[in-house]
Parts: structure tokens; sequence; C-alpha cells
């Protein structure tokens, strides 16, 4: 199997399966020198893990990392750094009924057909629990990113049809993590909360977005033509599970938009080039222009849900299936993290091609 790999100069490789001995990250790039602060890292983890609230799936599992390799005396030594996660809560059994079947919506019928061997104990390794993986990798990324003044902070901003009401100049970050969806939106997060669990309760589930925001970048990250910024962030942000739709700045909205309207006009404040408006997203010709970098992730209606559903099974025969065990009704407060981690590995993996063009 191949697509294990992510970046170019800051490259991580994960491992493992959903309900195997466990999962990690094998970091390959990472800076000598760099002092981890283990914590932060640990919090990142605790932001993604199943079974932190009422409104995610009740799988138990501690989520906590061992460091197995790259580091001495508490700083990274320039060699493969590598973070394992052991698995502790597997219920392989919940996955018996659908040993045969496939679930819609899934990657059952595609991972069959492909490669013929399905792990079918919670889909495996295309399983969101691989993306714990990719937010321990994440953690160290953003802490190297915010040494340079970096800073990347993602959120909710709708879940089905419930949108946050307040503009992102109102927001108060501080108090994403102050509700279980993850919403800075104190009054809107109550609604999509509500929300949420009326729709576990119907044995159903709903998608939303996350928004993210990166201060702070400097000019020049991007690689022309085929590397370009936001190119390689939508890469990243659709290869999360259950990502289905990626833009950045206007995004769609701009097709409404004149271009004497859409265009960000340059002006200087203070010595410092900069744009008087931001359609453009913090990226022009997908290099970043000093603004700040705004995008959205959408993420779809989590395919297991407890009702039964129409399907087939592996000689084409006509089934019912139906989810059993531990789910997320709303997959995008748990996406936060991952977000985040995507968002930052894509950063620092550019910001070290610009630093190299410098030598």
């Amino acid at each position: 199997m191949a697509g294990n790999t992510f970046g170019t100069l800051f490259k991580i490789t994960t491992f493992g399966e959903s309900h195997g001995k466990g999962i990690g990250v094998v970091i390959d790039g990472c800076p000598a020198g760099i002092t981890l602060d283990l914590v932060y890292i640990q919090n990142q983890l605790n932001r993604r893990k199943p079974g932190q609230s009422k409104i995610v799936t009740q799988r138990k599992e501690a989520d906590e990392f061992e460091i197995l390799s790259g580091t001495f005396e508490g700083k990274t030594t320039g060699t493969p750094l590598t973070l394992f996660i052991a698995n502790t809560n597997q219920k392989p059994k919940d996955y018996e009924h659908i040993k045969d079947k496939f679930r819609p919506s899934h990657a059952d019928f595609t991972y069959a057909k492909k490669y013929g061997n399905r792990d079918y104990r919670g889909g495996g390794r295309s399983s969101a629990r691989e993306t714990a993986a990719r937010v321990a990798g994440g953690a160290i990324a953003q802490q190297i990113l915010e040494q340079k003044g970096i800073k990347i902070t993602a959120y909710v901003s709708q879940v089905g049809p419930l949108k946050m009401q307040q503009s992102r100049d109102e927001l108060d970050f501080s108090l994403i993590e102050q509700t279980p969806v993850r919403c800075p939106d104190l009054s809107a997060a109550k609604e999509m909360e509500t929300y949420i669990k009326k729709i576990k309760k119907q044995g159903d589930t709903t998608g939303g977005i996350v928004s993210c925001l990166i201060q702070g970048c400097p000019v020049g990250l991007g690689e022309p033509v085929f590397d370009r910024l936001h190119a390689e962030l939508g890469k990243a942000m659709l290869s999360i599970n259950a990502c289905k739709g990626f833009q950045y700045g206007s995004g769609f909205e701009g097709v409404e938009m004149l271009g004497s309207e859409h265009n960000d006009i340059f002006v200087k404040e203070n010595g410092v080039i900069k744009t008087t408006s931001n359609h453009s997203g913090g990226i022009q010709g997908g290099i970043s222009n000093g603004m700040d970098i705004d995008f959205k992730a959408a993420f779809k209606p989590v395919a297991t849900i407890m009702r039964a559903q129409a399907s087939v099974d592996l000689d084409g025969n006509a089934v019912t299936v139906e989810g059993k065990g531990r789910h997320d009704p709303c997959v995008v407060p748990r996406a936060v993290p991952i977000v985040e981690s995507m968002a930052a590995l894509v950063l620092l993996d550019y910001y070290l091609l610009a630093m190299s063009d410098q030598l």
C-alpha cells in the first residue's frame, strides 16, 4: 500500500490499524536541537481522542504517546523521530456482522477490490483512528512554527444547517475549548450540541465545517506552478477522513462578486505592504502574501449510522447492514486538531523549503 507518507522536507509516515496493537508516526526531516513540549503534544491528542464528550464516539482510548527514537536528553537529534500510540480498547467483535458485507459510503468495497484482503475491524487502515498519528506529528510542527511566530487556530463554524452567527473578527478563540463542539460562538455552540444529540438519538449522523486561520505567516511560502500553497493545503485537508470540500479566501462565494469588488488593494502601512481586504485568503499566485491565511474544510455526515440500510455482500447478494458499537454522530469537533495538524505540516514543510532557497 502506497500513500502513507506526506511532505517533502518535513516528512511524516503514519502506520498501524484501528484494531491492531497501535498506531504511530515516523517523522523524517525534523530539525535537530528542538526541545519538545510533551504536554502540548498530549493535549492535542486529547482534543482528538474518542470518549471526550457525549457527542463523540464512546470508545475509550487514552491516546498516550511514547517516543521510540529521535531524541536525546529532551531534544531532537535530527534522526527519524518515531511516536507510538497503543490501542487499548479494541472491540473487533463489534464488526463481525460486516465481515462479508459492504457498509454504504465506507471504504469496505474499494479496499476489498483493490487489495483483496480487507481488515474489517473498524476499517483497519481506512479508519479515522489513523489521524491520531497525524496529530502527534502535526503537534511537533506546530511547536516549531509558533517559535517562528506562526499561529494556527481551527474551530467549528457549522454543524448540519446550523451556522455560527458571529463574524470571524468578533470571535474570542479562547472560548473554543469551552464547549464540546469547539465553536467559539457560544450561543451557536449550544444549538449545535443540542442538534447533534438529537441526531444521535435518531440513530443518524450529521456533517459540518471546520474553519482555520493561520496568523503570522511570512511572505513567500509556496512553490509554483504545481506545488502552490493552497493546492497543498487542499490536498492535506482532503486527505482527512470524511472531508468532502475545501475552500480558501472568498472560495465559492467569490463567483458572485465583480473583479472590482474582489481585488485586494495593496497599501503600505508602517513600512509594511499589505492589502485592504483579504479575498485572496492570504495566498496569491500560490504563494503566501503575508496576510492571514483562512480556509474551510467541509466534512460529510459519518457513514456509520444506527439504522438498517440495504447493501450487498462479497458475492453481490442483497443484505442489510446496521451500525453497531461506538461511532461519532458528528466528526467535526474531533476534526479541529486534525485540521490544525495537517495545516502545520504543510506550513512547516514550505517554511523549510523557503529557508533552503536562501542557502
